[in-house]
């Protein structure tokens, strides 16, 4: 069995969509539609990556309609500290082919 070792810092390989990390990026979809100035009517993740610090970020791949994209990051504290989230930036303007990086 191949294991992926993950350091403190360190950003993981890219992952496939999971139904908890829709509901991450839903629960961020109106502050992201605020930093961006628009409304989707699609907002399907479809990759993301993780970063372990004090808590998590997310860089999230998000389809919103045709062959836009844009990347979110969210950070997610601690389960200790509330576990709270919020939106930590976003990159507009990306394609399918986009990979995610660290921003």
């Amino acid at each position: 069995m191949n294991q992926q070792k993950m350091y403190c810092g360190g950003i993981s390989d890219v992952k496939s969509p999971t139904p908890e990390l829709q509901q991450i990026a839903d629960s961020m979809k109106s502050k992201i539609e605020e930093h961006t100035n628009k409304t989707f009517v699609v907002f399907v993740v479809k990759a993301f990556k993780t970063q372990l610090v004090s808590g998590t970020n997310y860089f999230i791949k998000i389809h919103i309609g045709g062959d836009d994209y844009l990347h979110a990051k969210v950070f997610e504290d601690l389960p200790c500290r509330g576990a709270q989230r919020q939106l930590s930036d976003v990159k507009a303007n990306k394609a399918q082919h986009d990979e995610l990086t660290y921003f």
